[in-house]
């Protein structure tokens, strides 16, 4: 599989273009502030057509290119309902100050924008992503796991898992409850050597963060706090 990823925008948010292999069709996730032309450019790089793109939550740092790449290339957008509205008001999920930084800006809404609810599988350019809620970052926050041909194991956390913390949960929609309710559920359970690709810094594994990340030791499994 090929999977490339690079930092884009202000905050240097994580965006990553996925295929089985150069010259065919990949995916595009989490296009943020200043993404298209870099994306531009790894696509051509590798010969890839995009036919999608996934977004793993709604902040402005990771989608304010969406709707333009989209228009670019006539492809569809897939974002959880609840994180919907950021894409066209992207001050709304940084309160009242951050909201004051998009006063007079235009934003670009994909065309055609399809809703993730609940658990989901979506396949697309010959990959089969497992998409799992992740509320806690924000309340639409996503998981899109996938394998390789070899057999390993990815994850594209977004803002729920970094190399050594974890997502702020102090913005609106951010609920820390939430947060640590995903990752008893949704993280700690996945194998040691599942590749973690972030929305922000290094990648890492499941491995690497359970034994060192201190937001994750002690908190045990869900099936370990019902026991």
């Amino acid at each position: 599989m090929l999977v490339v990823g690079f930092p884009v925008g202000q905050l240097q948010a994580n965006c990553y273009v996925l295929a089985p292999h150069e010259g065919g069709e990949c995916v595009v996730v989490d296009p943020g502030q200043d993404a298209v032309e870099t994306a531009r450019e790894q696509l051509d790089n590798h010969g890839l057509t995009p036919v999608g793109v996934l977004l793993t939550h709604g902040h402005f740092d990771h989608v304010f290119s969406a709707g333009e790449l989209c228009e670019s290339y006539g492809i569809p957008a897939w974002v959880h309902p609840a994180d919907r509205y950021m894409l066209s008001d992207p001050g709304a999920a940084l309160g009242p100050e951050g909201r004051q930084l998009f006063d007079g800006v235009s934003v670009k809404v994909p065309g055609d924008l399809r809703e993730l609810s609940g658990d989901t599988v979506l396949n697309l350019a010959g990959m089969e992503f497992d998409v799992r809620p992740a509320p806690g970052h924000t309340g639409g926050s996503v998981l899109f796991g996938t394998t390789t041909e070899e057999g390993g194991r990815l994850l594209l956390t977004g803002d729920t898992l970094f190399a050594g913390a974890i997502g702020r949960t102090d913005l609106p929609g951010g609920d820390h409850e939430r947060m640590l309710e995903t990752l008893r559920g949704e993280i700690l359970p996945r194998p040691d050597e599942t590749a973690v690709l972030p929305g922000h810094g290094t990648t890492t594994t499941i491995g690497r963060e359970r034994a060192g990340n201190p937001f994750l030791r002690g908190l045990g499994t869900s099936d370990d706090a019902a026991n």
